[in-house]
């Protein structure tokens, strides 16, 4: 099965003094769903920005999608983000956007026409239960109504690969659990491999998953 993501020897810090991720090996198989949990400041977030080339690594190997990141071209690292979807804690919605036109982003970005766009959002916008919302900005919406949204657009130029930090972390249980069911969708009815930052994981979840730990700067595949 093809790696989507493999990490060998791989080193992560903010600056040269001190390493968050030190000499880790990980690999995720494309179409996999894989938990990486963590206590608060283990490096959770940080492994998710280096999948996502936020941050390059200080040494070893990281390939993500067929790509070494480490001393990517920033050309090919936005060829690499246009196959990506990306869920935020904080949802990362631009506020002087209408919801419409937030989903619509990786469509624009992708080149996609207007026809096509417009038709994709409004499936999606069904998908996540938003459609009424459609005209509206994201300070008029809940938390839970805008992690909606921004699962949404993740979905919707048909990545490969979801990257998601702490997708339900301040939802209430309605919102969260209609995230974790499209989360399981995307990767059973789409096949797109999903990675999955969080505290724990959560019971509701019912498909196959790989299980990763980070402590004290290691990677640990719990079995």
């Amino acid at each position: 099965m093809d790696k989507v993501i493999l990490a060998q020897n791989l080193t992560l810090s903010y600056n040269t003094q001190e390493s968050i991720i030190n000499d880790a090996n990980l690999s995720i198989n494309s179409g996999s769903f894989v938990f990486i949990t963590g206590a608060s400041g283990s490096g959770k977030s940080t492994l998710l920005k280096a999948f996502f080339g936020a941050l390059q690594p200080r040494s070893g190997s990281l390939i993500v999608g067929g790509v070494e990141m480490k001393d990517i071209p920033s050309k090919k690292l936005n060829f690499l983000r246009r196959h990506l979807g990306i869920v935020f804690q904080d949802y990362k919605l631009v506020k002087e956007w209408t919801i419409e036109k937030n989903v619509m982003l990786p469509l624009i970005i992708s080149g996609y026409t207007k026809e096509v766009s417009e038709t994709q959002v409004d499936k999606l916008l069904q998908h996540v239960r938003m459609t009424h919302q459609s005209g509206k900005y994201p300070p008029e919406l809940s938390g839970g109504e805008q992690q909606r949204i921004a699962m949404a657009r993740a979905l919707a130029h048909n990545p490969i690969m979801i990257l998601a930090d702490e997708p339900t972390g301040n939802l209430d249980d309605y919102s969260a659990n209609l995230i974790w069911r499209l989360l399981e969708g995307a990767n059973t009815q789409l096949k797109t491999t999903v990675v999955v930052v969080t505290h724990h994981i959560p019971e509701e979840i019912t498909t196959d998953y790989k299980h990763y730990h980070i402590e004290a700067g290691s990677i640990y595949e719990v079995v």
